[in-house]
């Protein structure tokens, strides 16, 4: 099962004791994948169409508790169709999700929901938990953060980032092909979104995985900042043993002041050394800035030597 059905499936067992918060989440699905329309008779018919098994089970849960509706359930395939068909119970469910209009008809609304549904924070973290049981996904955490919910519509999206914003989620909208996505690829701000649906054994696994992600950064860039620096080390030593093999064949040792004379030898003997070690080799020992003053002047002096060099060609 992937995380993205782990979480729905926990979702789905999660059951607000409100009968407002229930709404809002039924509210919620049937917007994402529900719609009432007149049929040839005049009658009306509420149809809702559910592909992800959890959020199904969930709706139907929602139906039986808030409403005290069984509907006709059909399986397609992967799809759960409800269907109200009686007229009493479908406009006793449109009228509890402010769905209808002046005259107690559905209404055809572009946005996702009335302000009234939402009014209460507990009722907007319940319609979050439905609109993505019916239309969102997550990716795997070992692989990226990426949360996101299909929309319908452009209204419909920018409704659900404020609702979001409003519970201190900073989500993005984003146009795929003819749907609006509202999507999340903060990994806090993922973890939030979940903590705030209910979703908490899902989100332990995500912190879990997001610890263990900083962990393995945290050491590849100190293992890169060592390789670096040995690097740059090993760099350094090769310029000043090329440094110090010049200025012997050149002129020899013998010619150097006594420390100088002394660096060049501890160098050449000890390639790999670190500066301190170098110093710490040397009778009496010296300390690092006096082991790199003298590399210093060692290099300055093969520098002359060599320009004097090309001078005299």
């Amino acid at each position: 099962m992937s995380f993205s059905s782990r979480v729905k499936e926990e979702l789905a067992r999660q059951e607000s004791s409100a009968r407002h918060c229930q709404i809002a989440e039924a509210a919620a699905i049937f917007r994402m994948c529900g719609k009432a329309e007149a049929g040839e008779d005049g009658q009306y018919r509420m149809t809702v169409r559910i592909e992800n098994q959890a959020a199904a089970r969930k709706f139907s849960l929602l139906l039986k508790k808030s409403f005290h509706v069984r509907p006709e359930i059909s399986v397609r395939g992967e799809v759960h169709i409800f269907t109200v068909r009686d007229q009493e119970e479908l406009f006793r469910i449109l009228k509890a999700m402010k769905l209808t209009d002046g005259q107690g008809f559905p209404e055809d609304r572009r946005d996702f929901v009335d302000g009234m549904i939402v009014q209460n924070a507990c009722c907007r973290r319940s319609f979050m938990r439905g609109a993505f049981l019916a239309g969102g996904s997550i990716s795997n955490p070992e692989k990226s953060y990426h949360l996101e919910i299909v929309c319908s519509g452009e209204e419909k999206a920018f409704q659900l980032q404020s609702l979001a914003a409003s519970l201190h989620i900073e989500a993005k909208i984003v146009q795929r092909k003819k749907y609006y996505v509202f999507y999340i690829k903060e990994g806090s701000q993922i973890v939030d979104m979940l903590g705030l649906m209910g979703a908490h054994v899902s989100l332990m696994e995500l912190e879990n995985v997001r610890i263990l992600k900083e962990m393995r950064g945290s050491v590849n860039r100190k293992v890169n900042c060592e390789t670096a620096n040995i690097n740059k080390t090993v760099s350094a030593a090769v310029e000043q043993i090329n440094d110090i093999l010049y200025i012997r064949d050149r002129i020899g040792f013998d010619k150097l002041p006594e420390g100088l004379e002394e660096i060049a030898l501890a160098r050449l003997e000890q390639p790999e050394a670190t500066l301190k070690e170098l110093g710490d080799s040397l009778s009496p020992p010296v300390g690092k800035s006096g082991v790199n003053h003298r590399l210093r002047k060692i290099k300055e002096l093969a520098g002359v030597l060599r320009e004097n060099e090309e001078e005299s060609l």
